[in-house]
């Protein structure tokens, strides 16, 4: 049968070819006897980035006195890490795409011969399941975790590799693939610090009744009040047991006669997830009113990720689990603004302060009574910060699923476009 991949670019048909890796790479014996290279130009090889500056990627050099002995890494060179990562039991291989530098005698480092284009080679092996299966016959694990395979030895499996043109053609459409994830993932972090940021100076701190920044034409003082007087706050319902009532009657498919199941894993500080993995039939659900929400309501985590909040807004009801504080709002127009004080620094220091108080890792429905809110007096200054942090996230929640998606996309091709 032709090895040939299931997707490839237009004008290339020949099939692929099955060789040793030994047919493409040859060890290199460079070392850096002459000391060209210092400390400062040690490389690390890392799953994710591939190979880093050492002191650039991790902070400091963990070379020893001498680096003396240290293997020549020439940009283009390939680089094979004998150390185990999580993923990766049997060792990484990556190839440089730095300026030149040295590594240590725990990597073997191989120069490409003239029929490879290097950077195909870590996209080659980029794919967790390939290197794996490519190195496990190859090496023995010593008794400290290390790889008994000599450096010659680890190229005498077998890959299967297109032509010079076919390798540069595929490297250059991963490489464009990750440059758009890093651009979405940049881009979703220096949101997510904006959002930090604003959150700070847009509601006030250290009994302030003044942010530090606002929208113009709002100058009145903000309001100091306790969530007890904002909203119907829920006590759990009392008198079953929780497991043995609650869980057996869950389901995992959704139907007209049934209320998602919401859990506080279920919201991230914001969004709630209305497809949530568990669904409660109505019948059960409306034995248990307090504990049914029909109307805009906060939900606060009190055990686990103390602080994790959301709003949840959608006109269906919903039925509440475990670990999840309810509190139903009076007026609605204070639910976002609300919701974005108790992710400030003033709410969530609130809750640090909270879990510092306590021996274990919950807080009580009388905490949240308690809870110190911060909120101007005027509806329309409220409806403004809520519509500008709601934006941000919008924006946050965008850059993030593009990059999921991207993703996805670059794990489909790394299993259709090689063979």
């Amino acid at each position: 049968m032709d090895k040939k991949p299931k997707i490839r670019f237009k004008g290339f048909d020949d099939a692929w070819e099955q060789r040793e890796l030994n047919y493409y790479l040859e060890t290199s014996t460079e070392k850096n006897t002459k000391e060209l290279y210092d400390k400062t130009d040690v490389f690390s090889v890392s799953g994710d980035f591939g190979i880093v500056n050492q002191i650039e990627f991790q902070g400091r050099s963990f070379a020893g006195a001498s680096v003396a002995n240290y293997g020549i890494v020439n940009t283009g060179d390939v680089v094979y890490t004998k150390s185990p990562l999580n993923s990766n039991p049997y060792g990484i291989i990556k190839t440089n795409k730095l300026k030149p530098g040295i590594v240590s005698t725990l990597y073997a480092v191989y120069h490409p011969k003239k029929n490879t284009f290097s950077n195909f080679v870590q996209t080659y092996f980029e794919q967790n399941a390939r290197v794996n299966n490519y190195l496990h016959p190859l090496v023995n694990k010593g008794a400290k975790n290390d790889m008994k395979v000599s450096n010659d030895n680890a190229l005498k499996g077998d890959v299967v590799f297109p032509n010079y043109e076919e390798q540069k053609r595929i490297y250059d459409f991963f490489e464009a693939l990750d440059n758009l994830i890093t651009l979405h993932q940049r881009k979703y972090e220096k949101l997510k610090n904006v959002k930090k940021s604003m959150l700070e100076k847009m509601f006030p701190k250290n009994n302030s009744k003044f942010p530090e920044i606002r929208f113009k034409g709002f100058t009145d003082a903000w309001e100091q009040r306790k969530l007890d007087d904002m909203c119907l706050i829920v006590t759990k319902q009392t008198g079953f047991d929780y497991s043995a009532t609650i869980k057996p009657s869950l389901l995992n498919e959704p139907n007209n006669n049934t209320y998602p199941f919401i859990q506080n894993k279920d919201f991230d500080g914001v969004n709630i997830n209305y497809n949530t993995d568990f669904y409660i039939p109505k019948t059960v659900a409306e034995s248990f009113p307090k504990i049914l929400i029909d109307r805009p309501s906060l939900l606060i985590s009190i055990s686990g990720k103390i602080g994790n909040v959301g709003l949840y807004v959608n006109n269906n009801k919903a039925f509440i689990g475990g670990a999840v504080g309810i509190c139903k709002l009076k007026n609605q127009k204070d639910g976002l603004v609300t919701l974005y004080h108790l992710l400030s620094e003033a709410g969530q220091n609130y809750f640090s302060s909270l879990i510092k108080a306590s021996s274990h890792s919950n807080i009580t429905v009388e905490d949240i009574r308690k809870l110190p809110i911060s909120i101007p007096e005027n509806d329309d200054e409220k409806e403004m910060l809520g519509k500008f942090f709601t934006a941000i996230d919008n924006l946050i929640t965008l850059h993030q699923r593009k990059c999921e998606k991207l993703k996805n996309i670059k794990k489909s091709m790394l299993e259709k476009m090689f063979v």
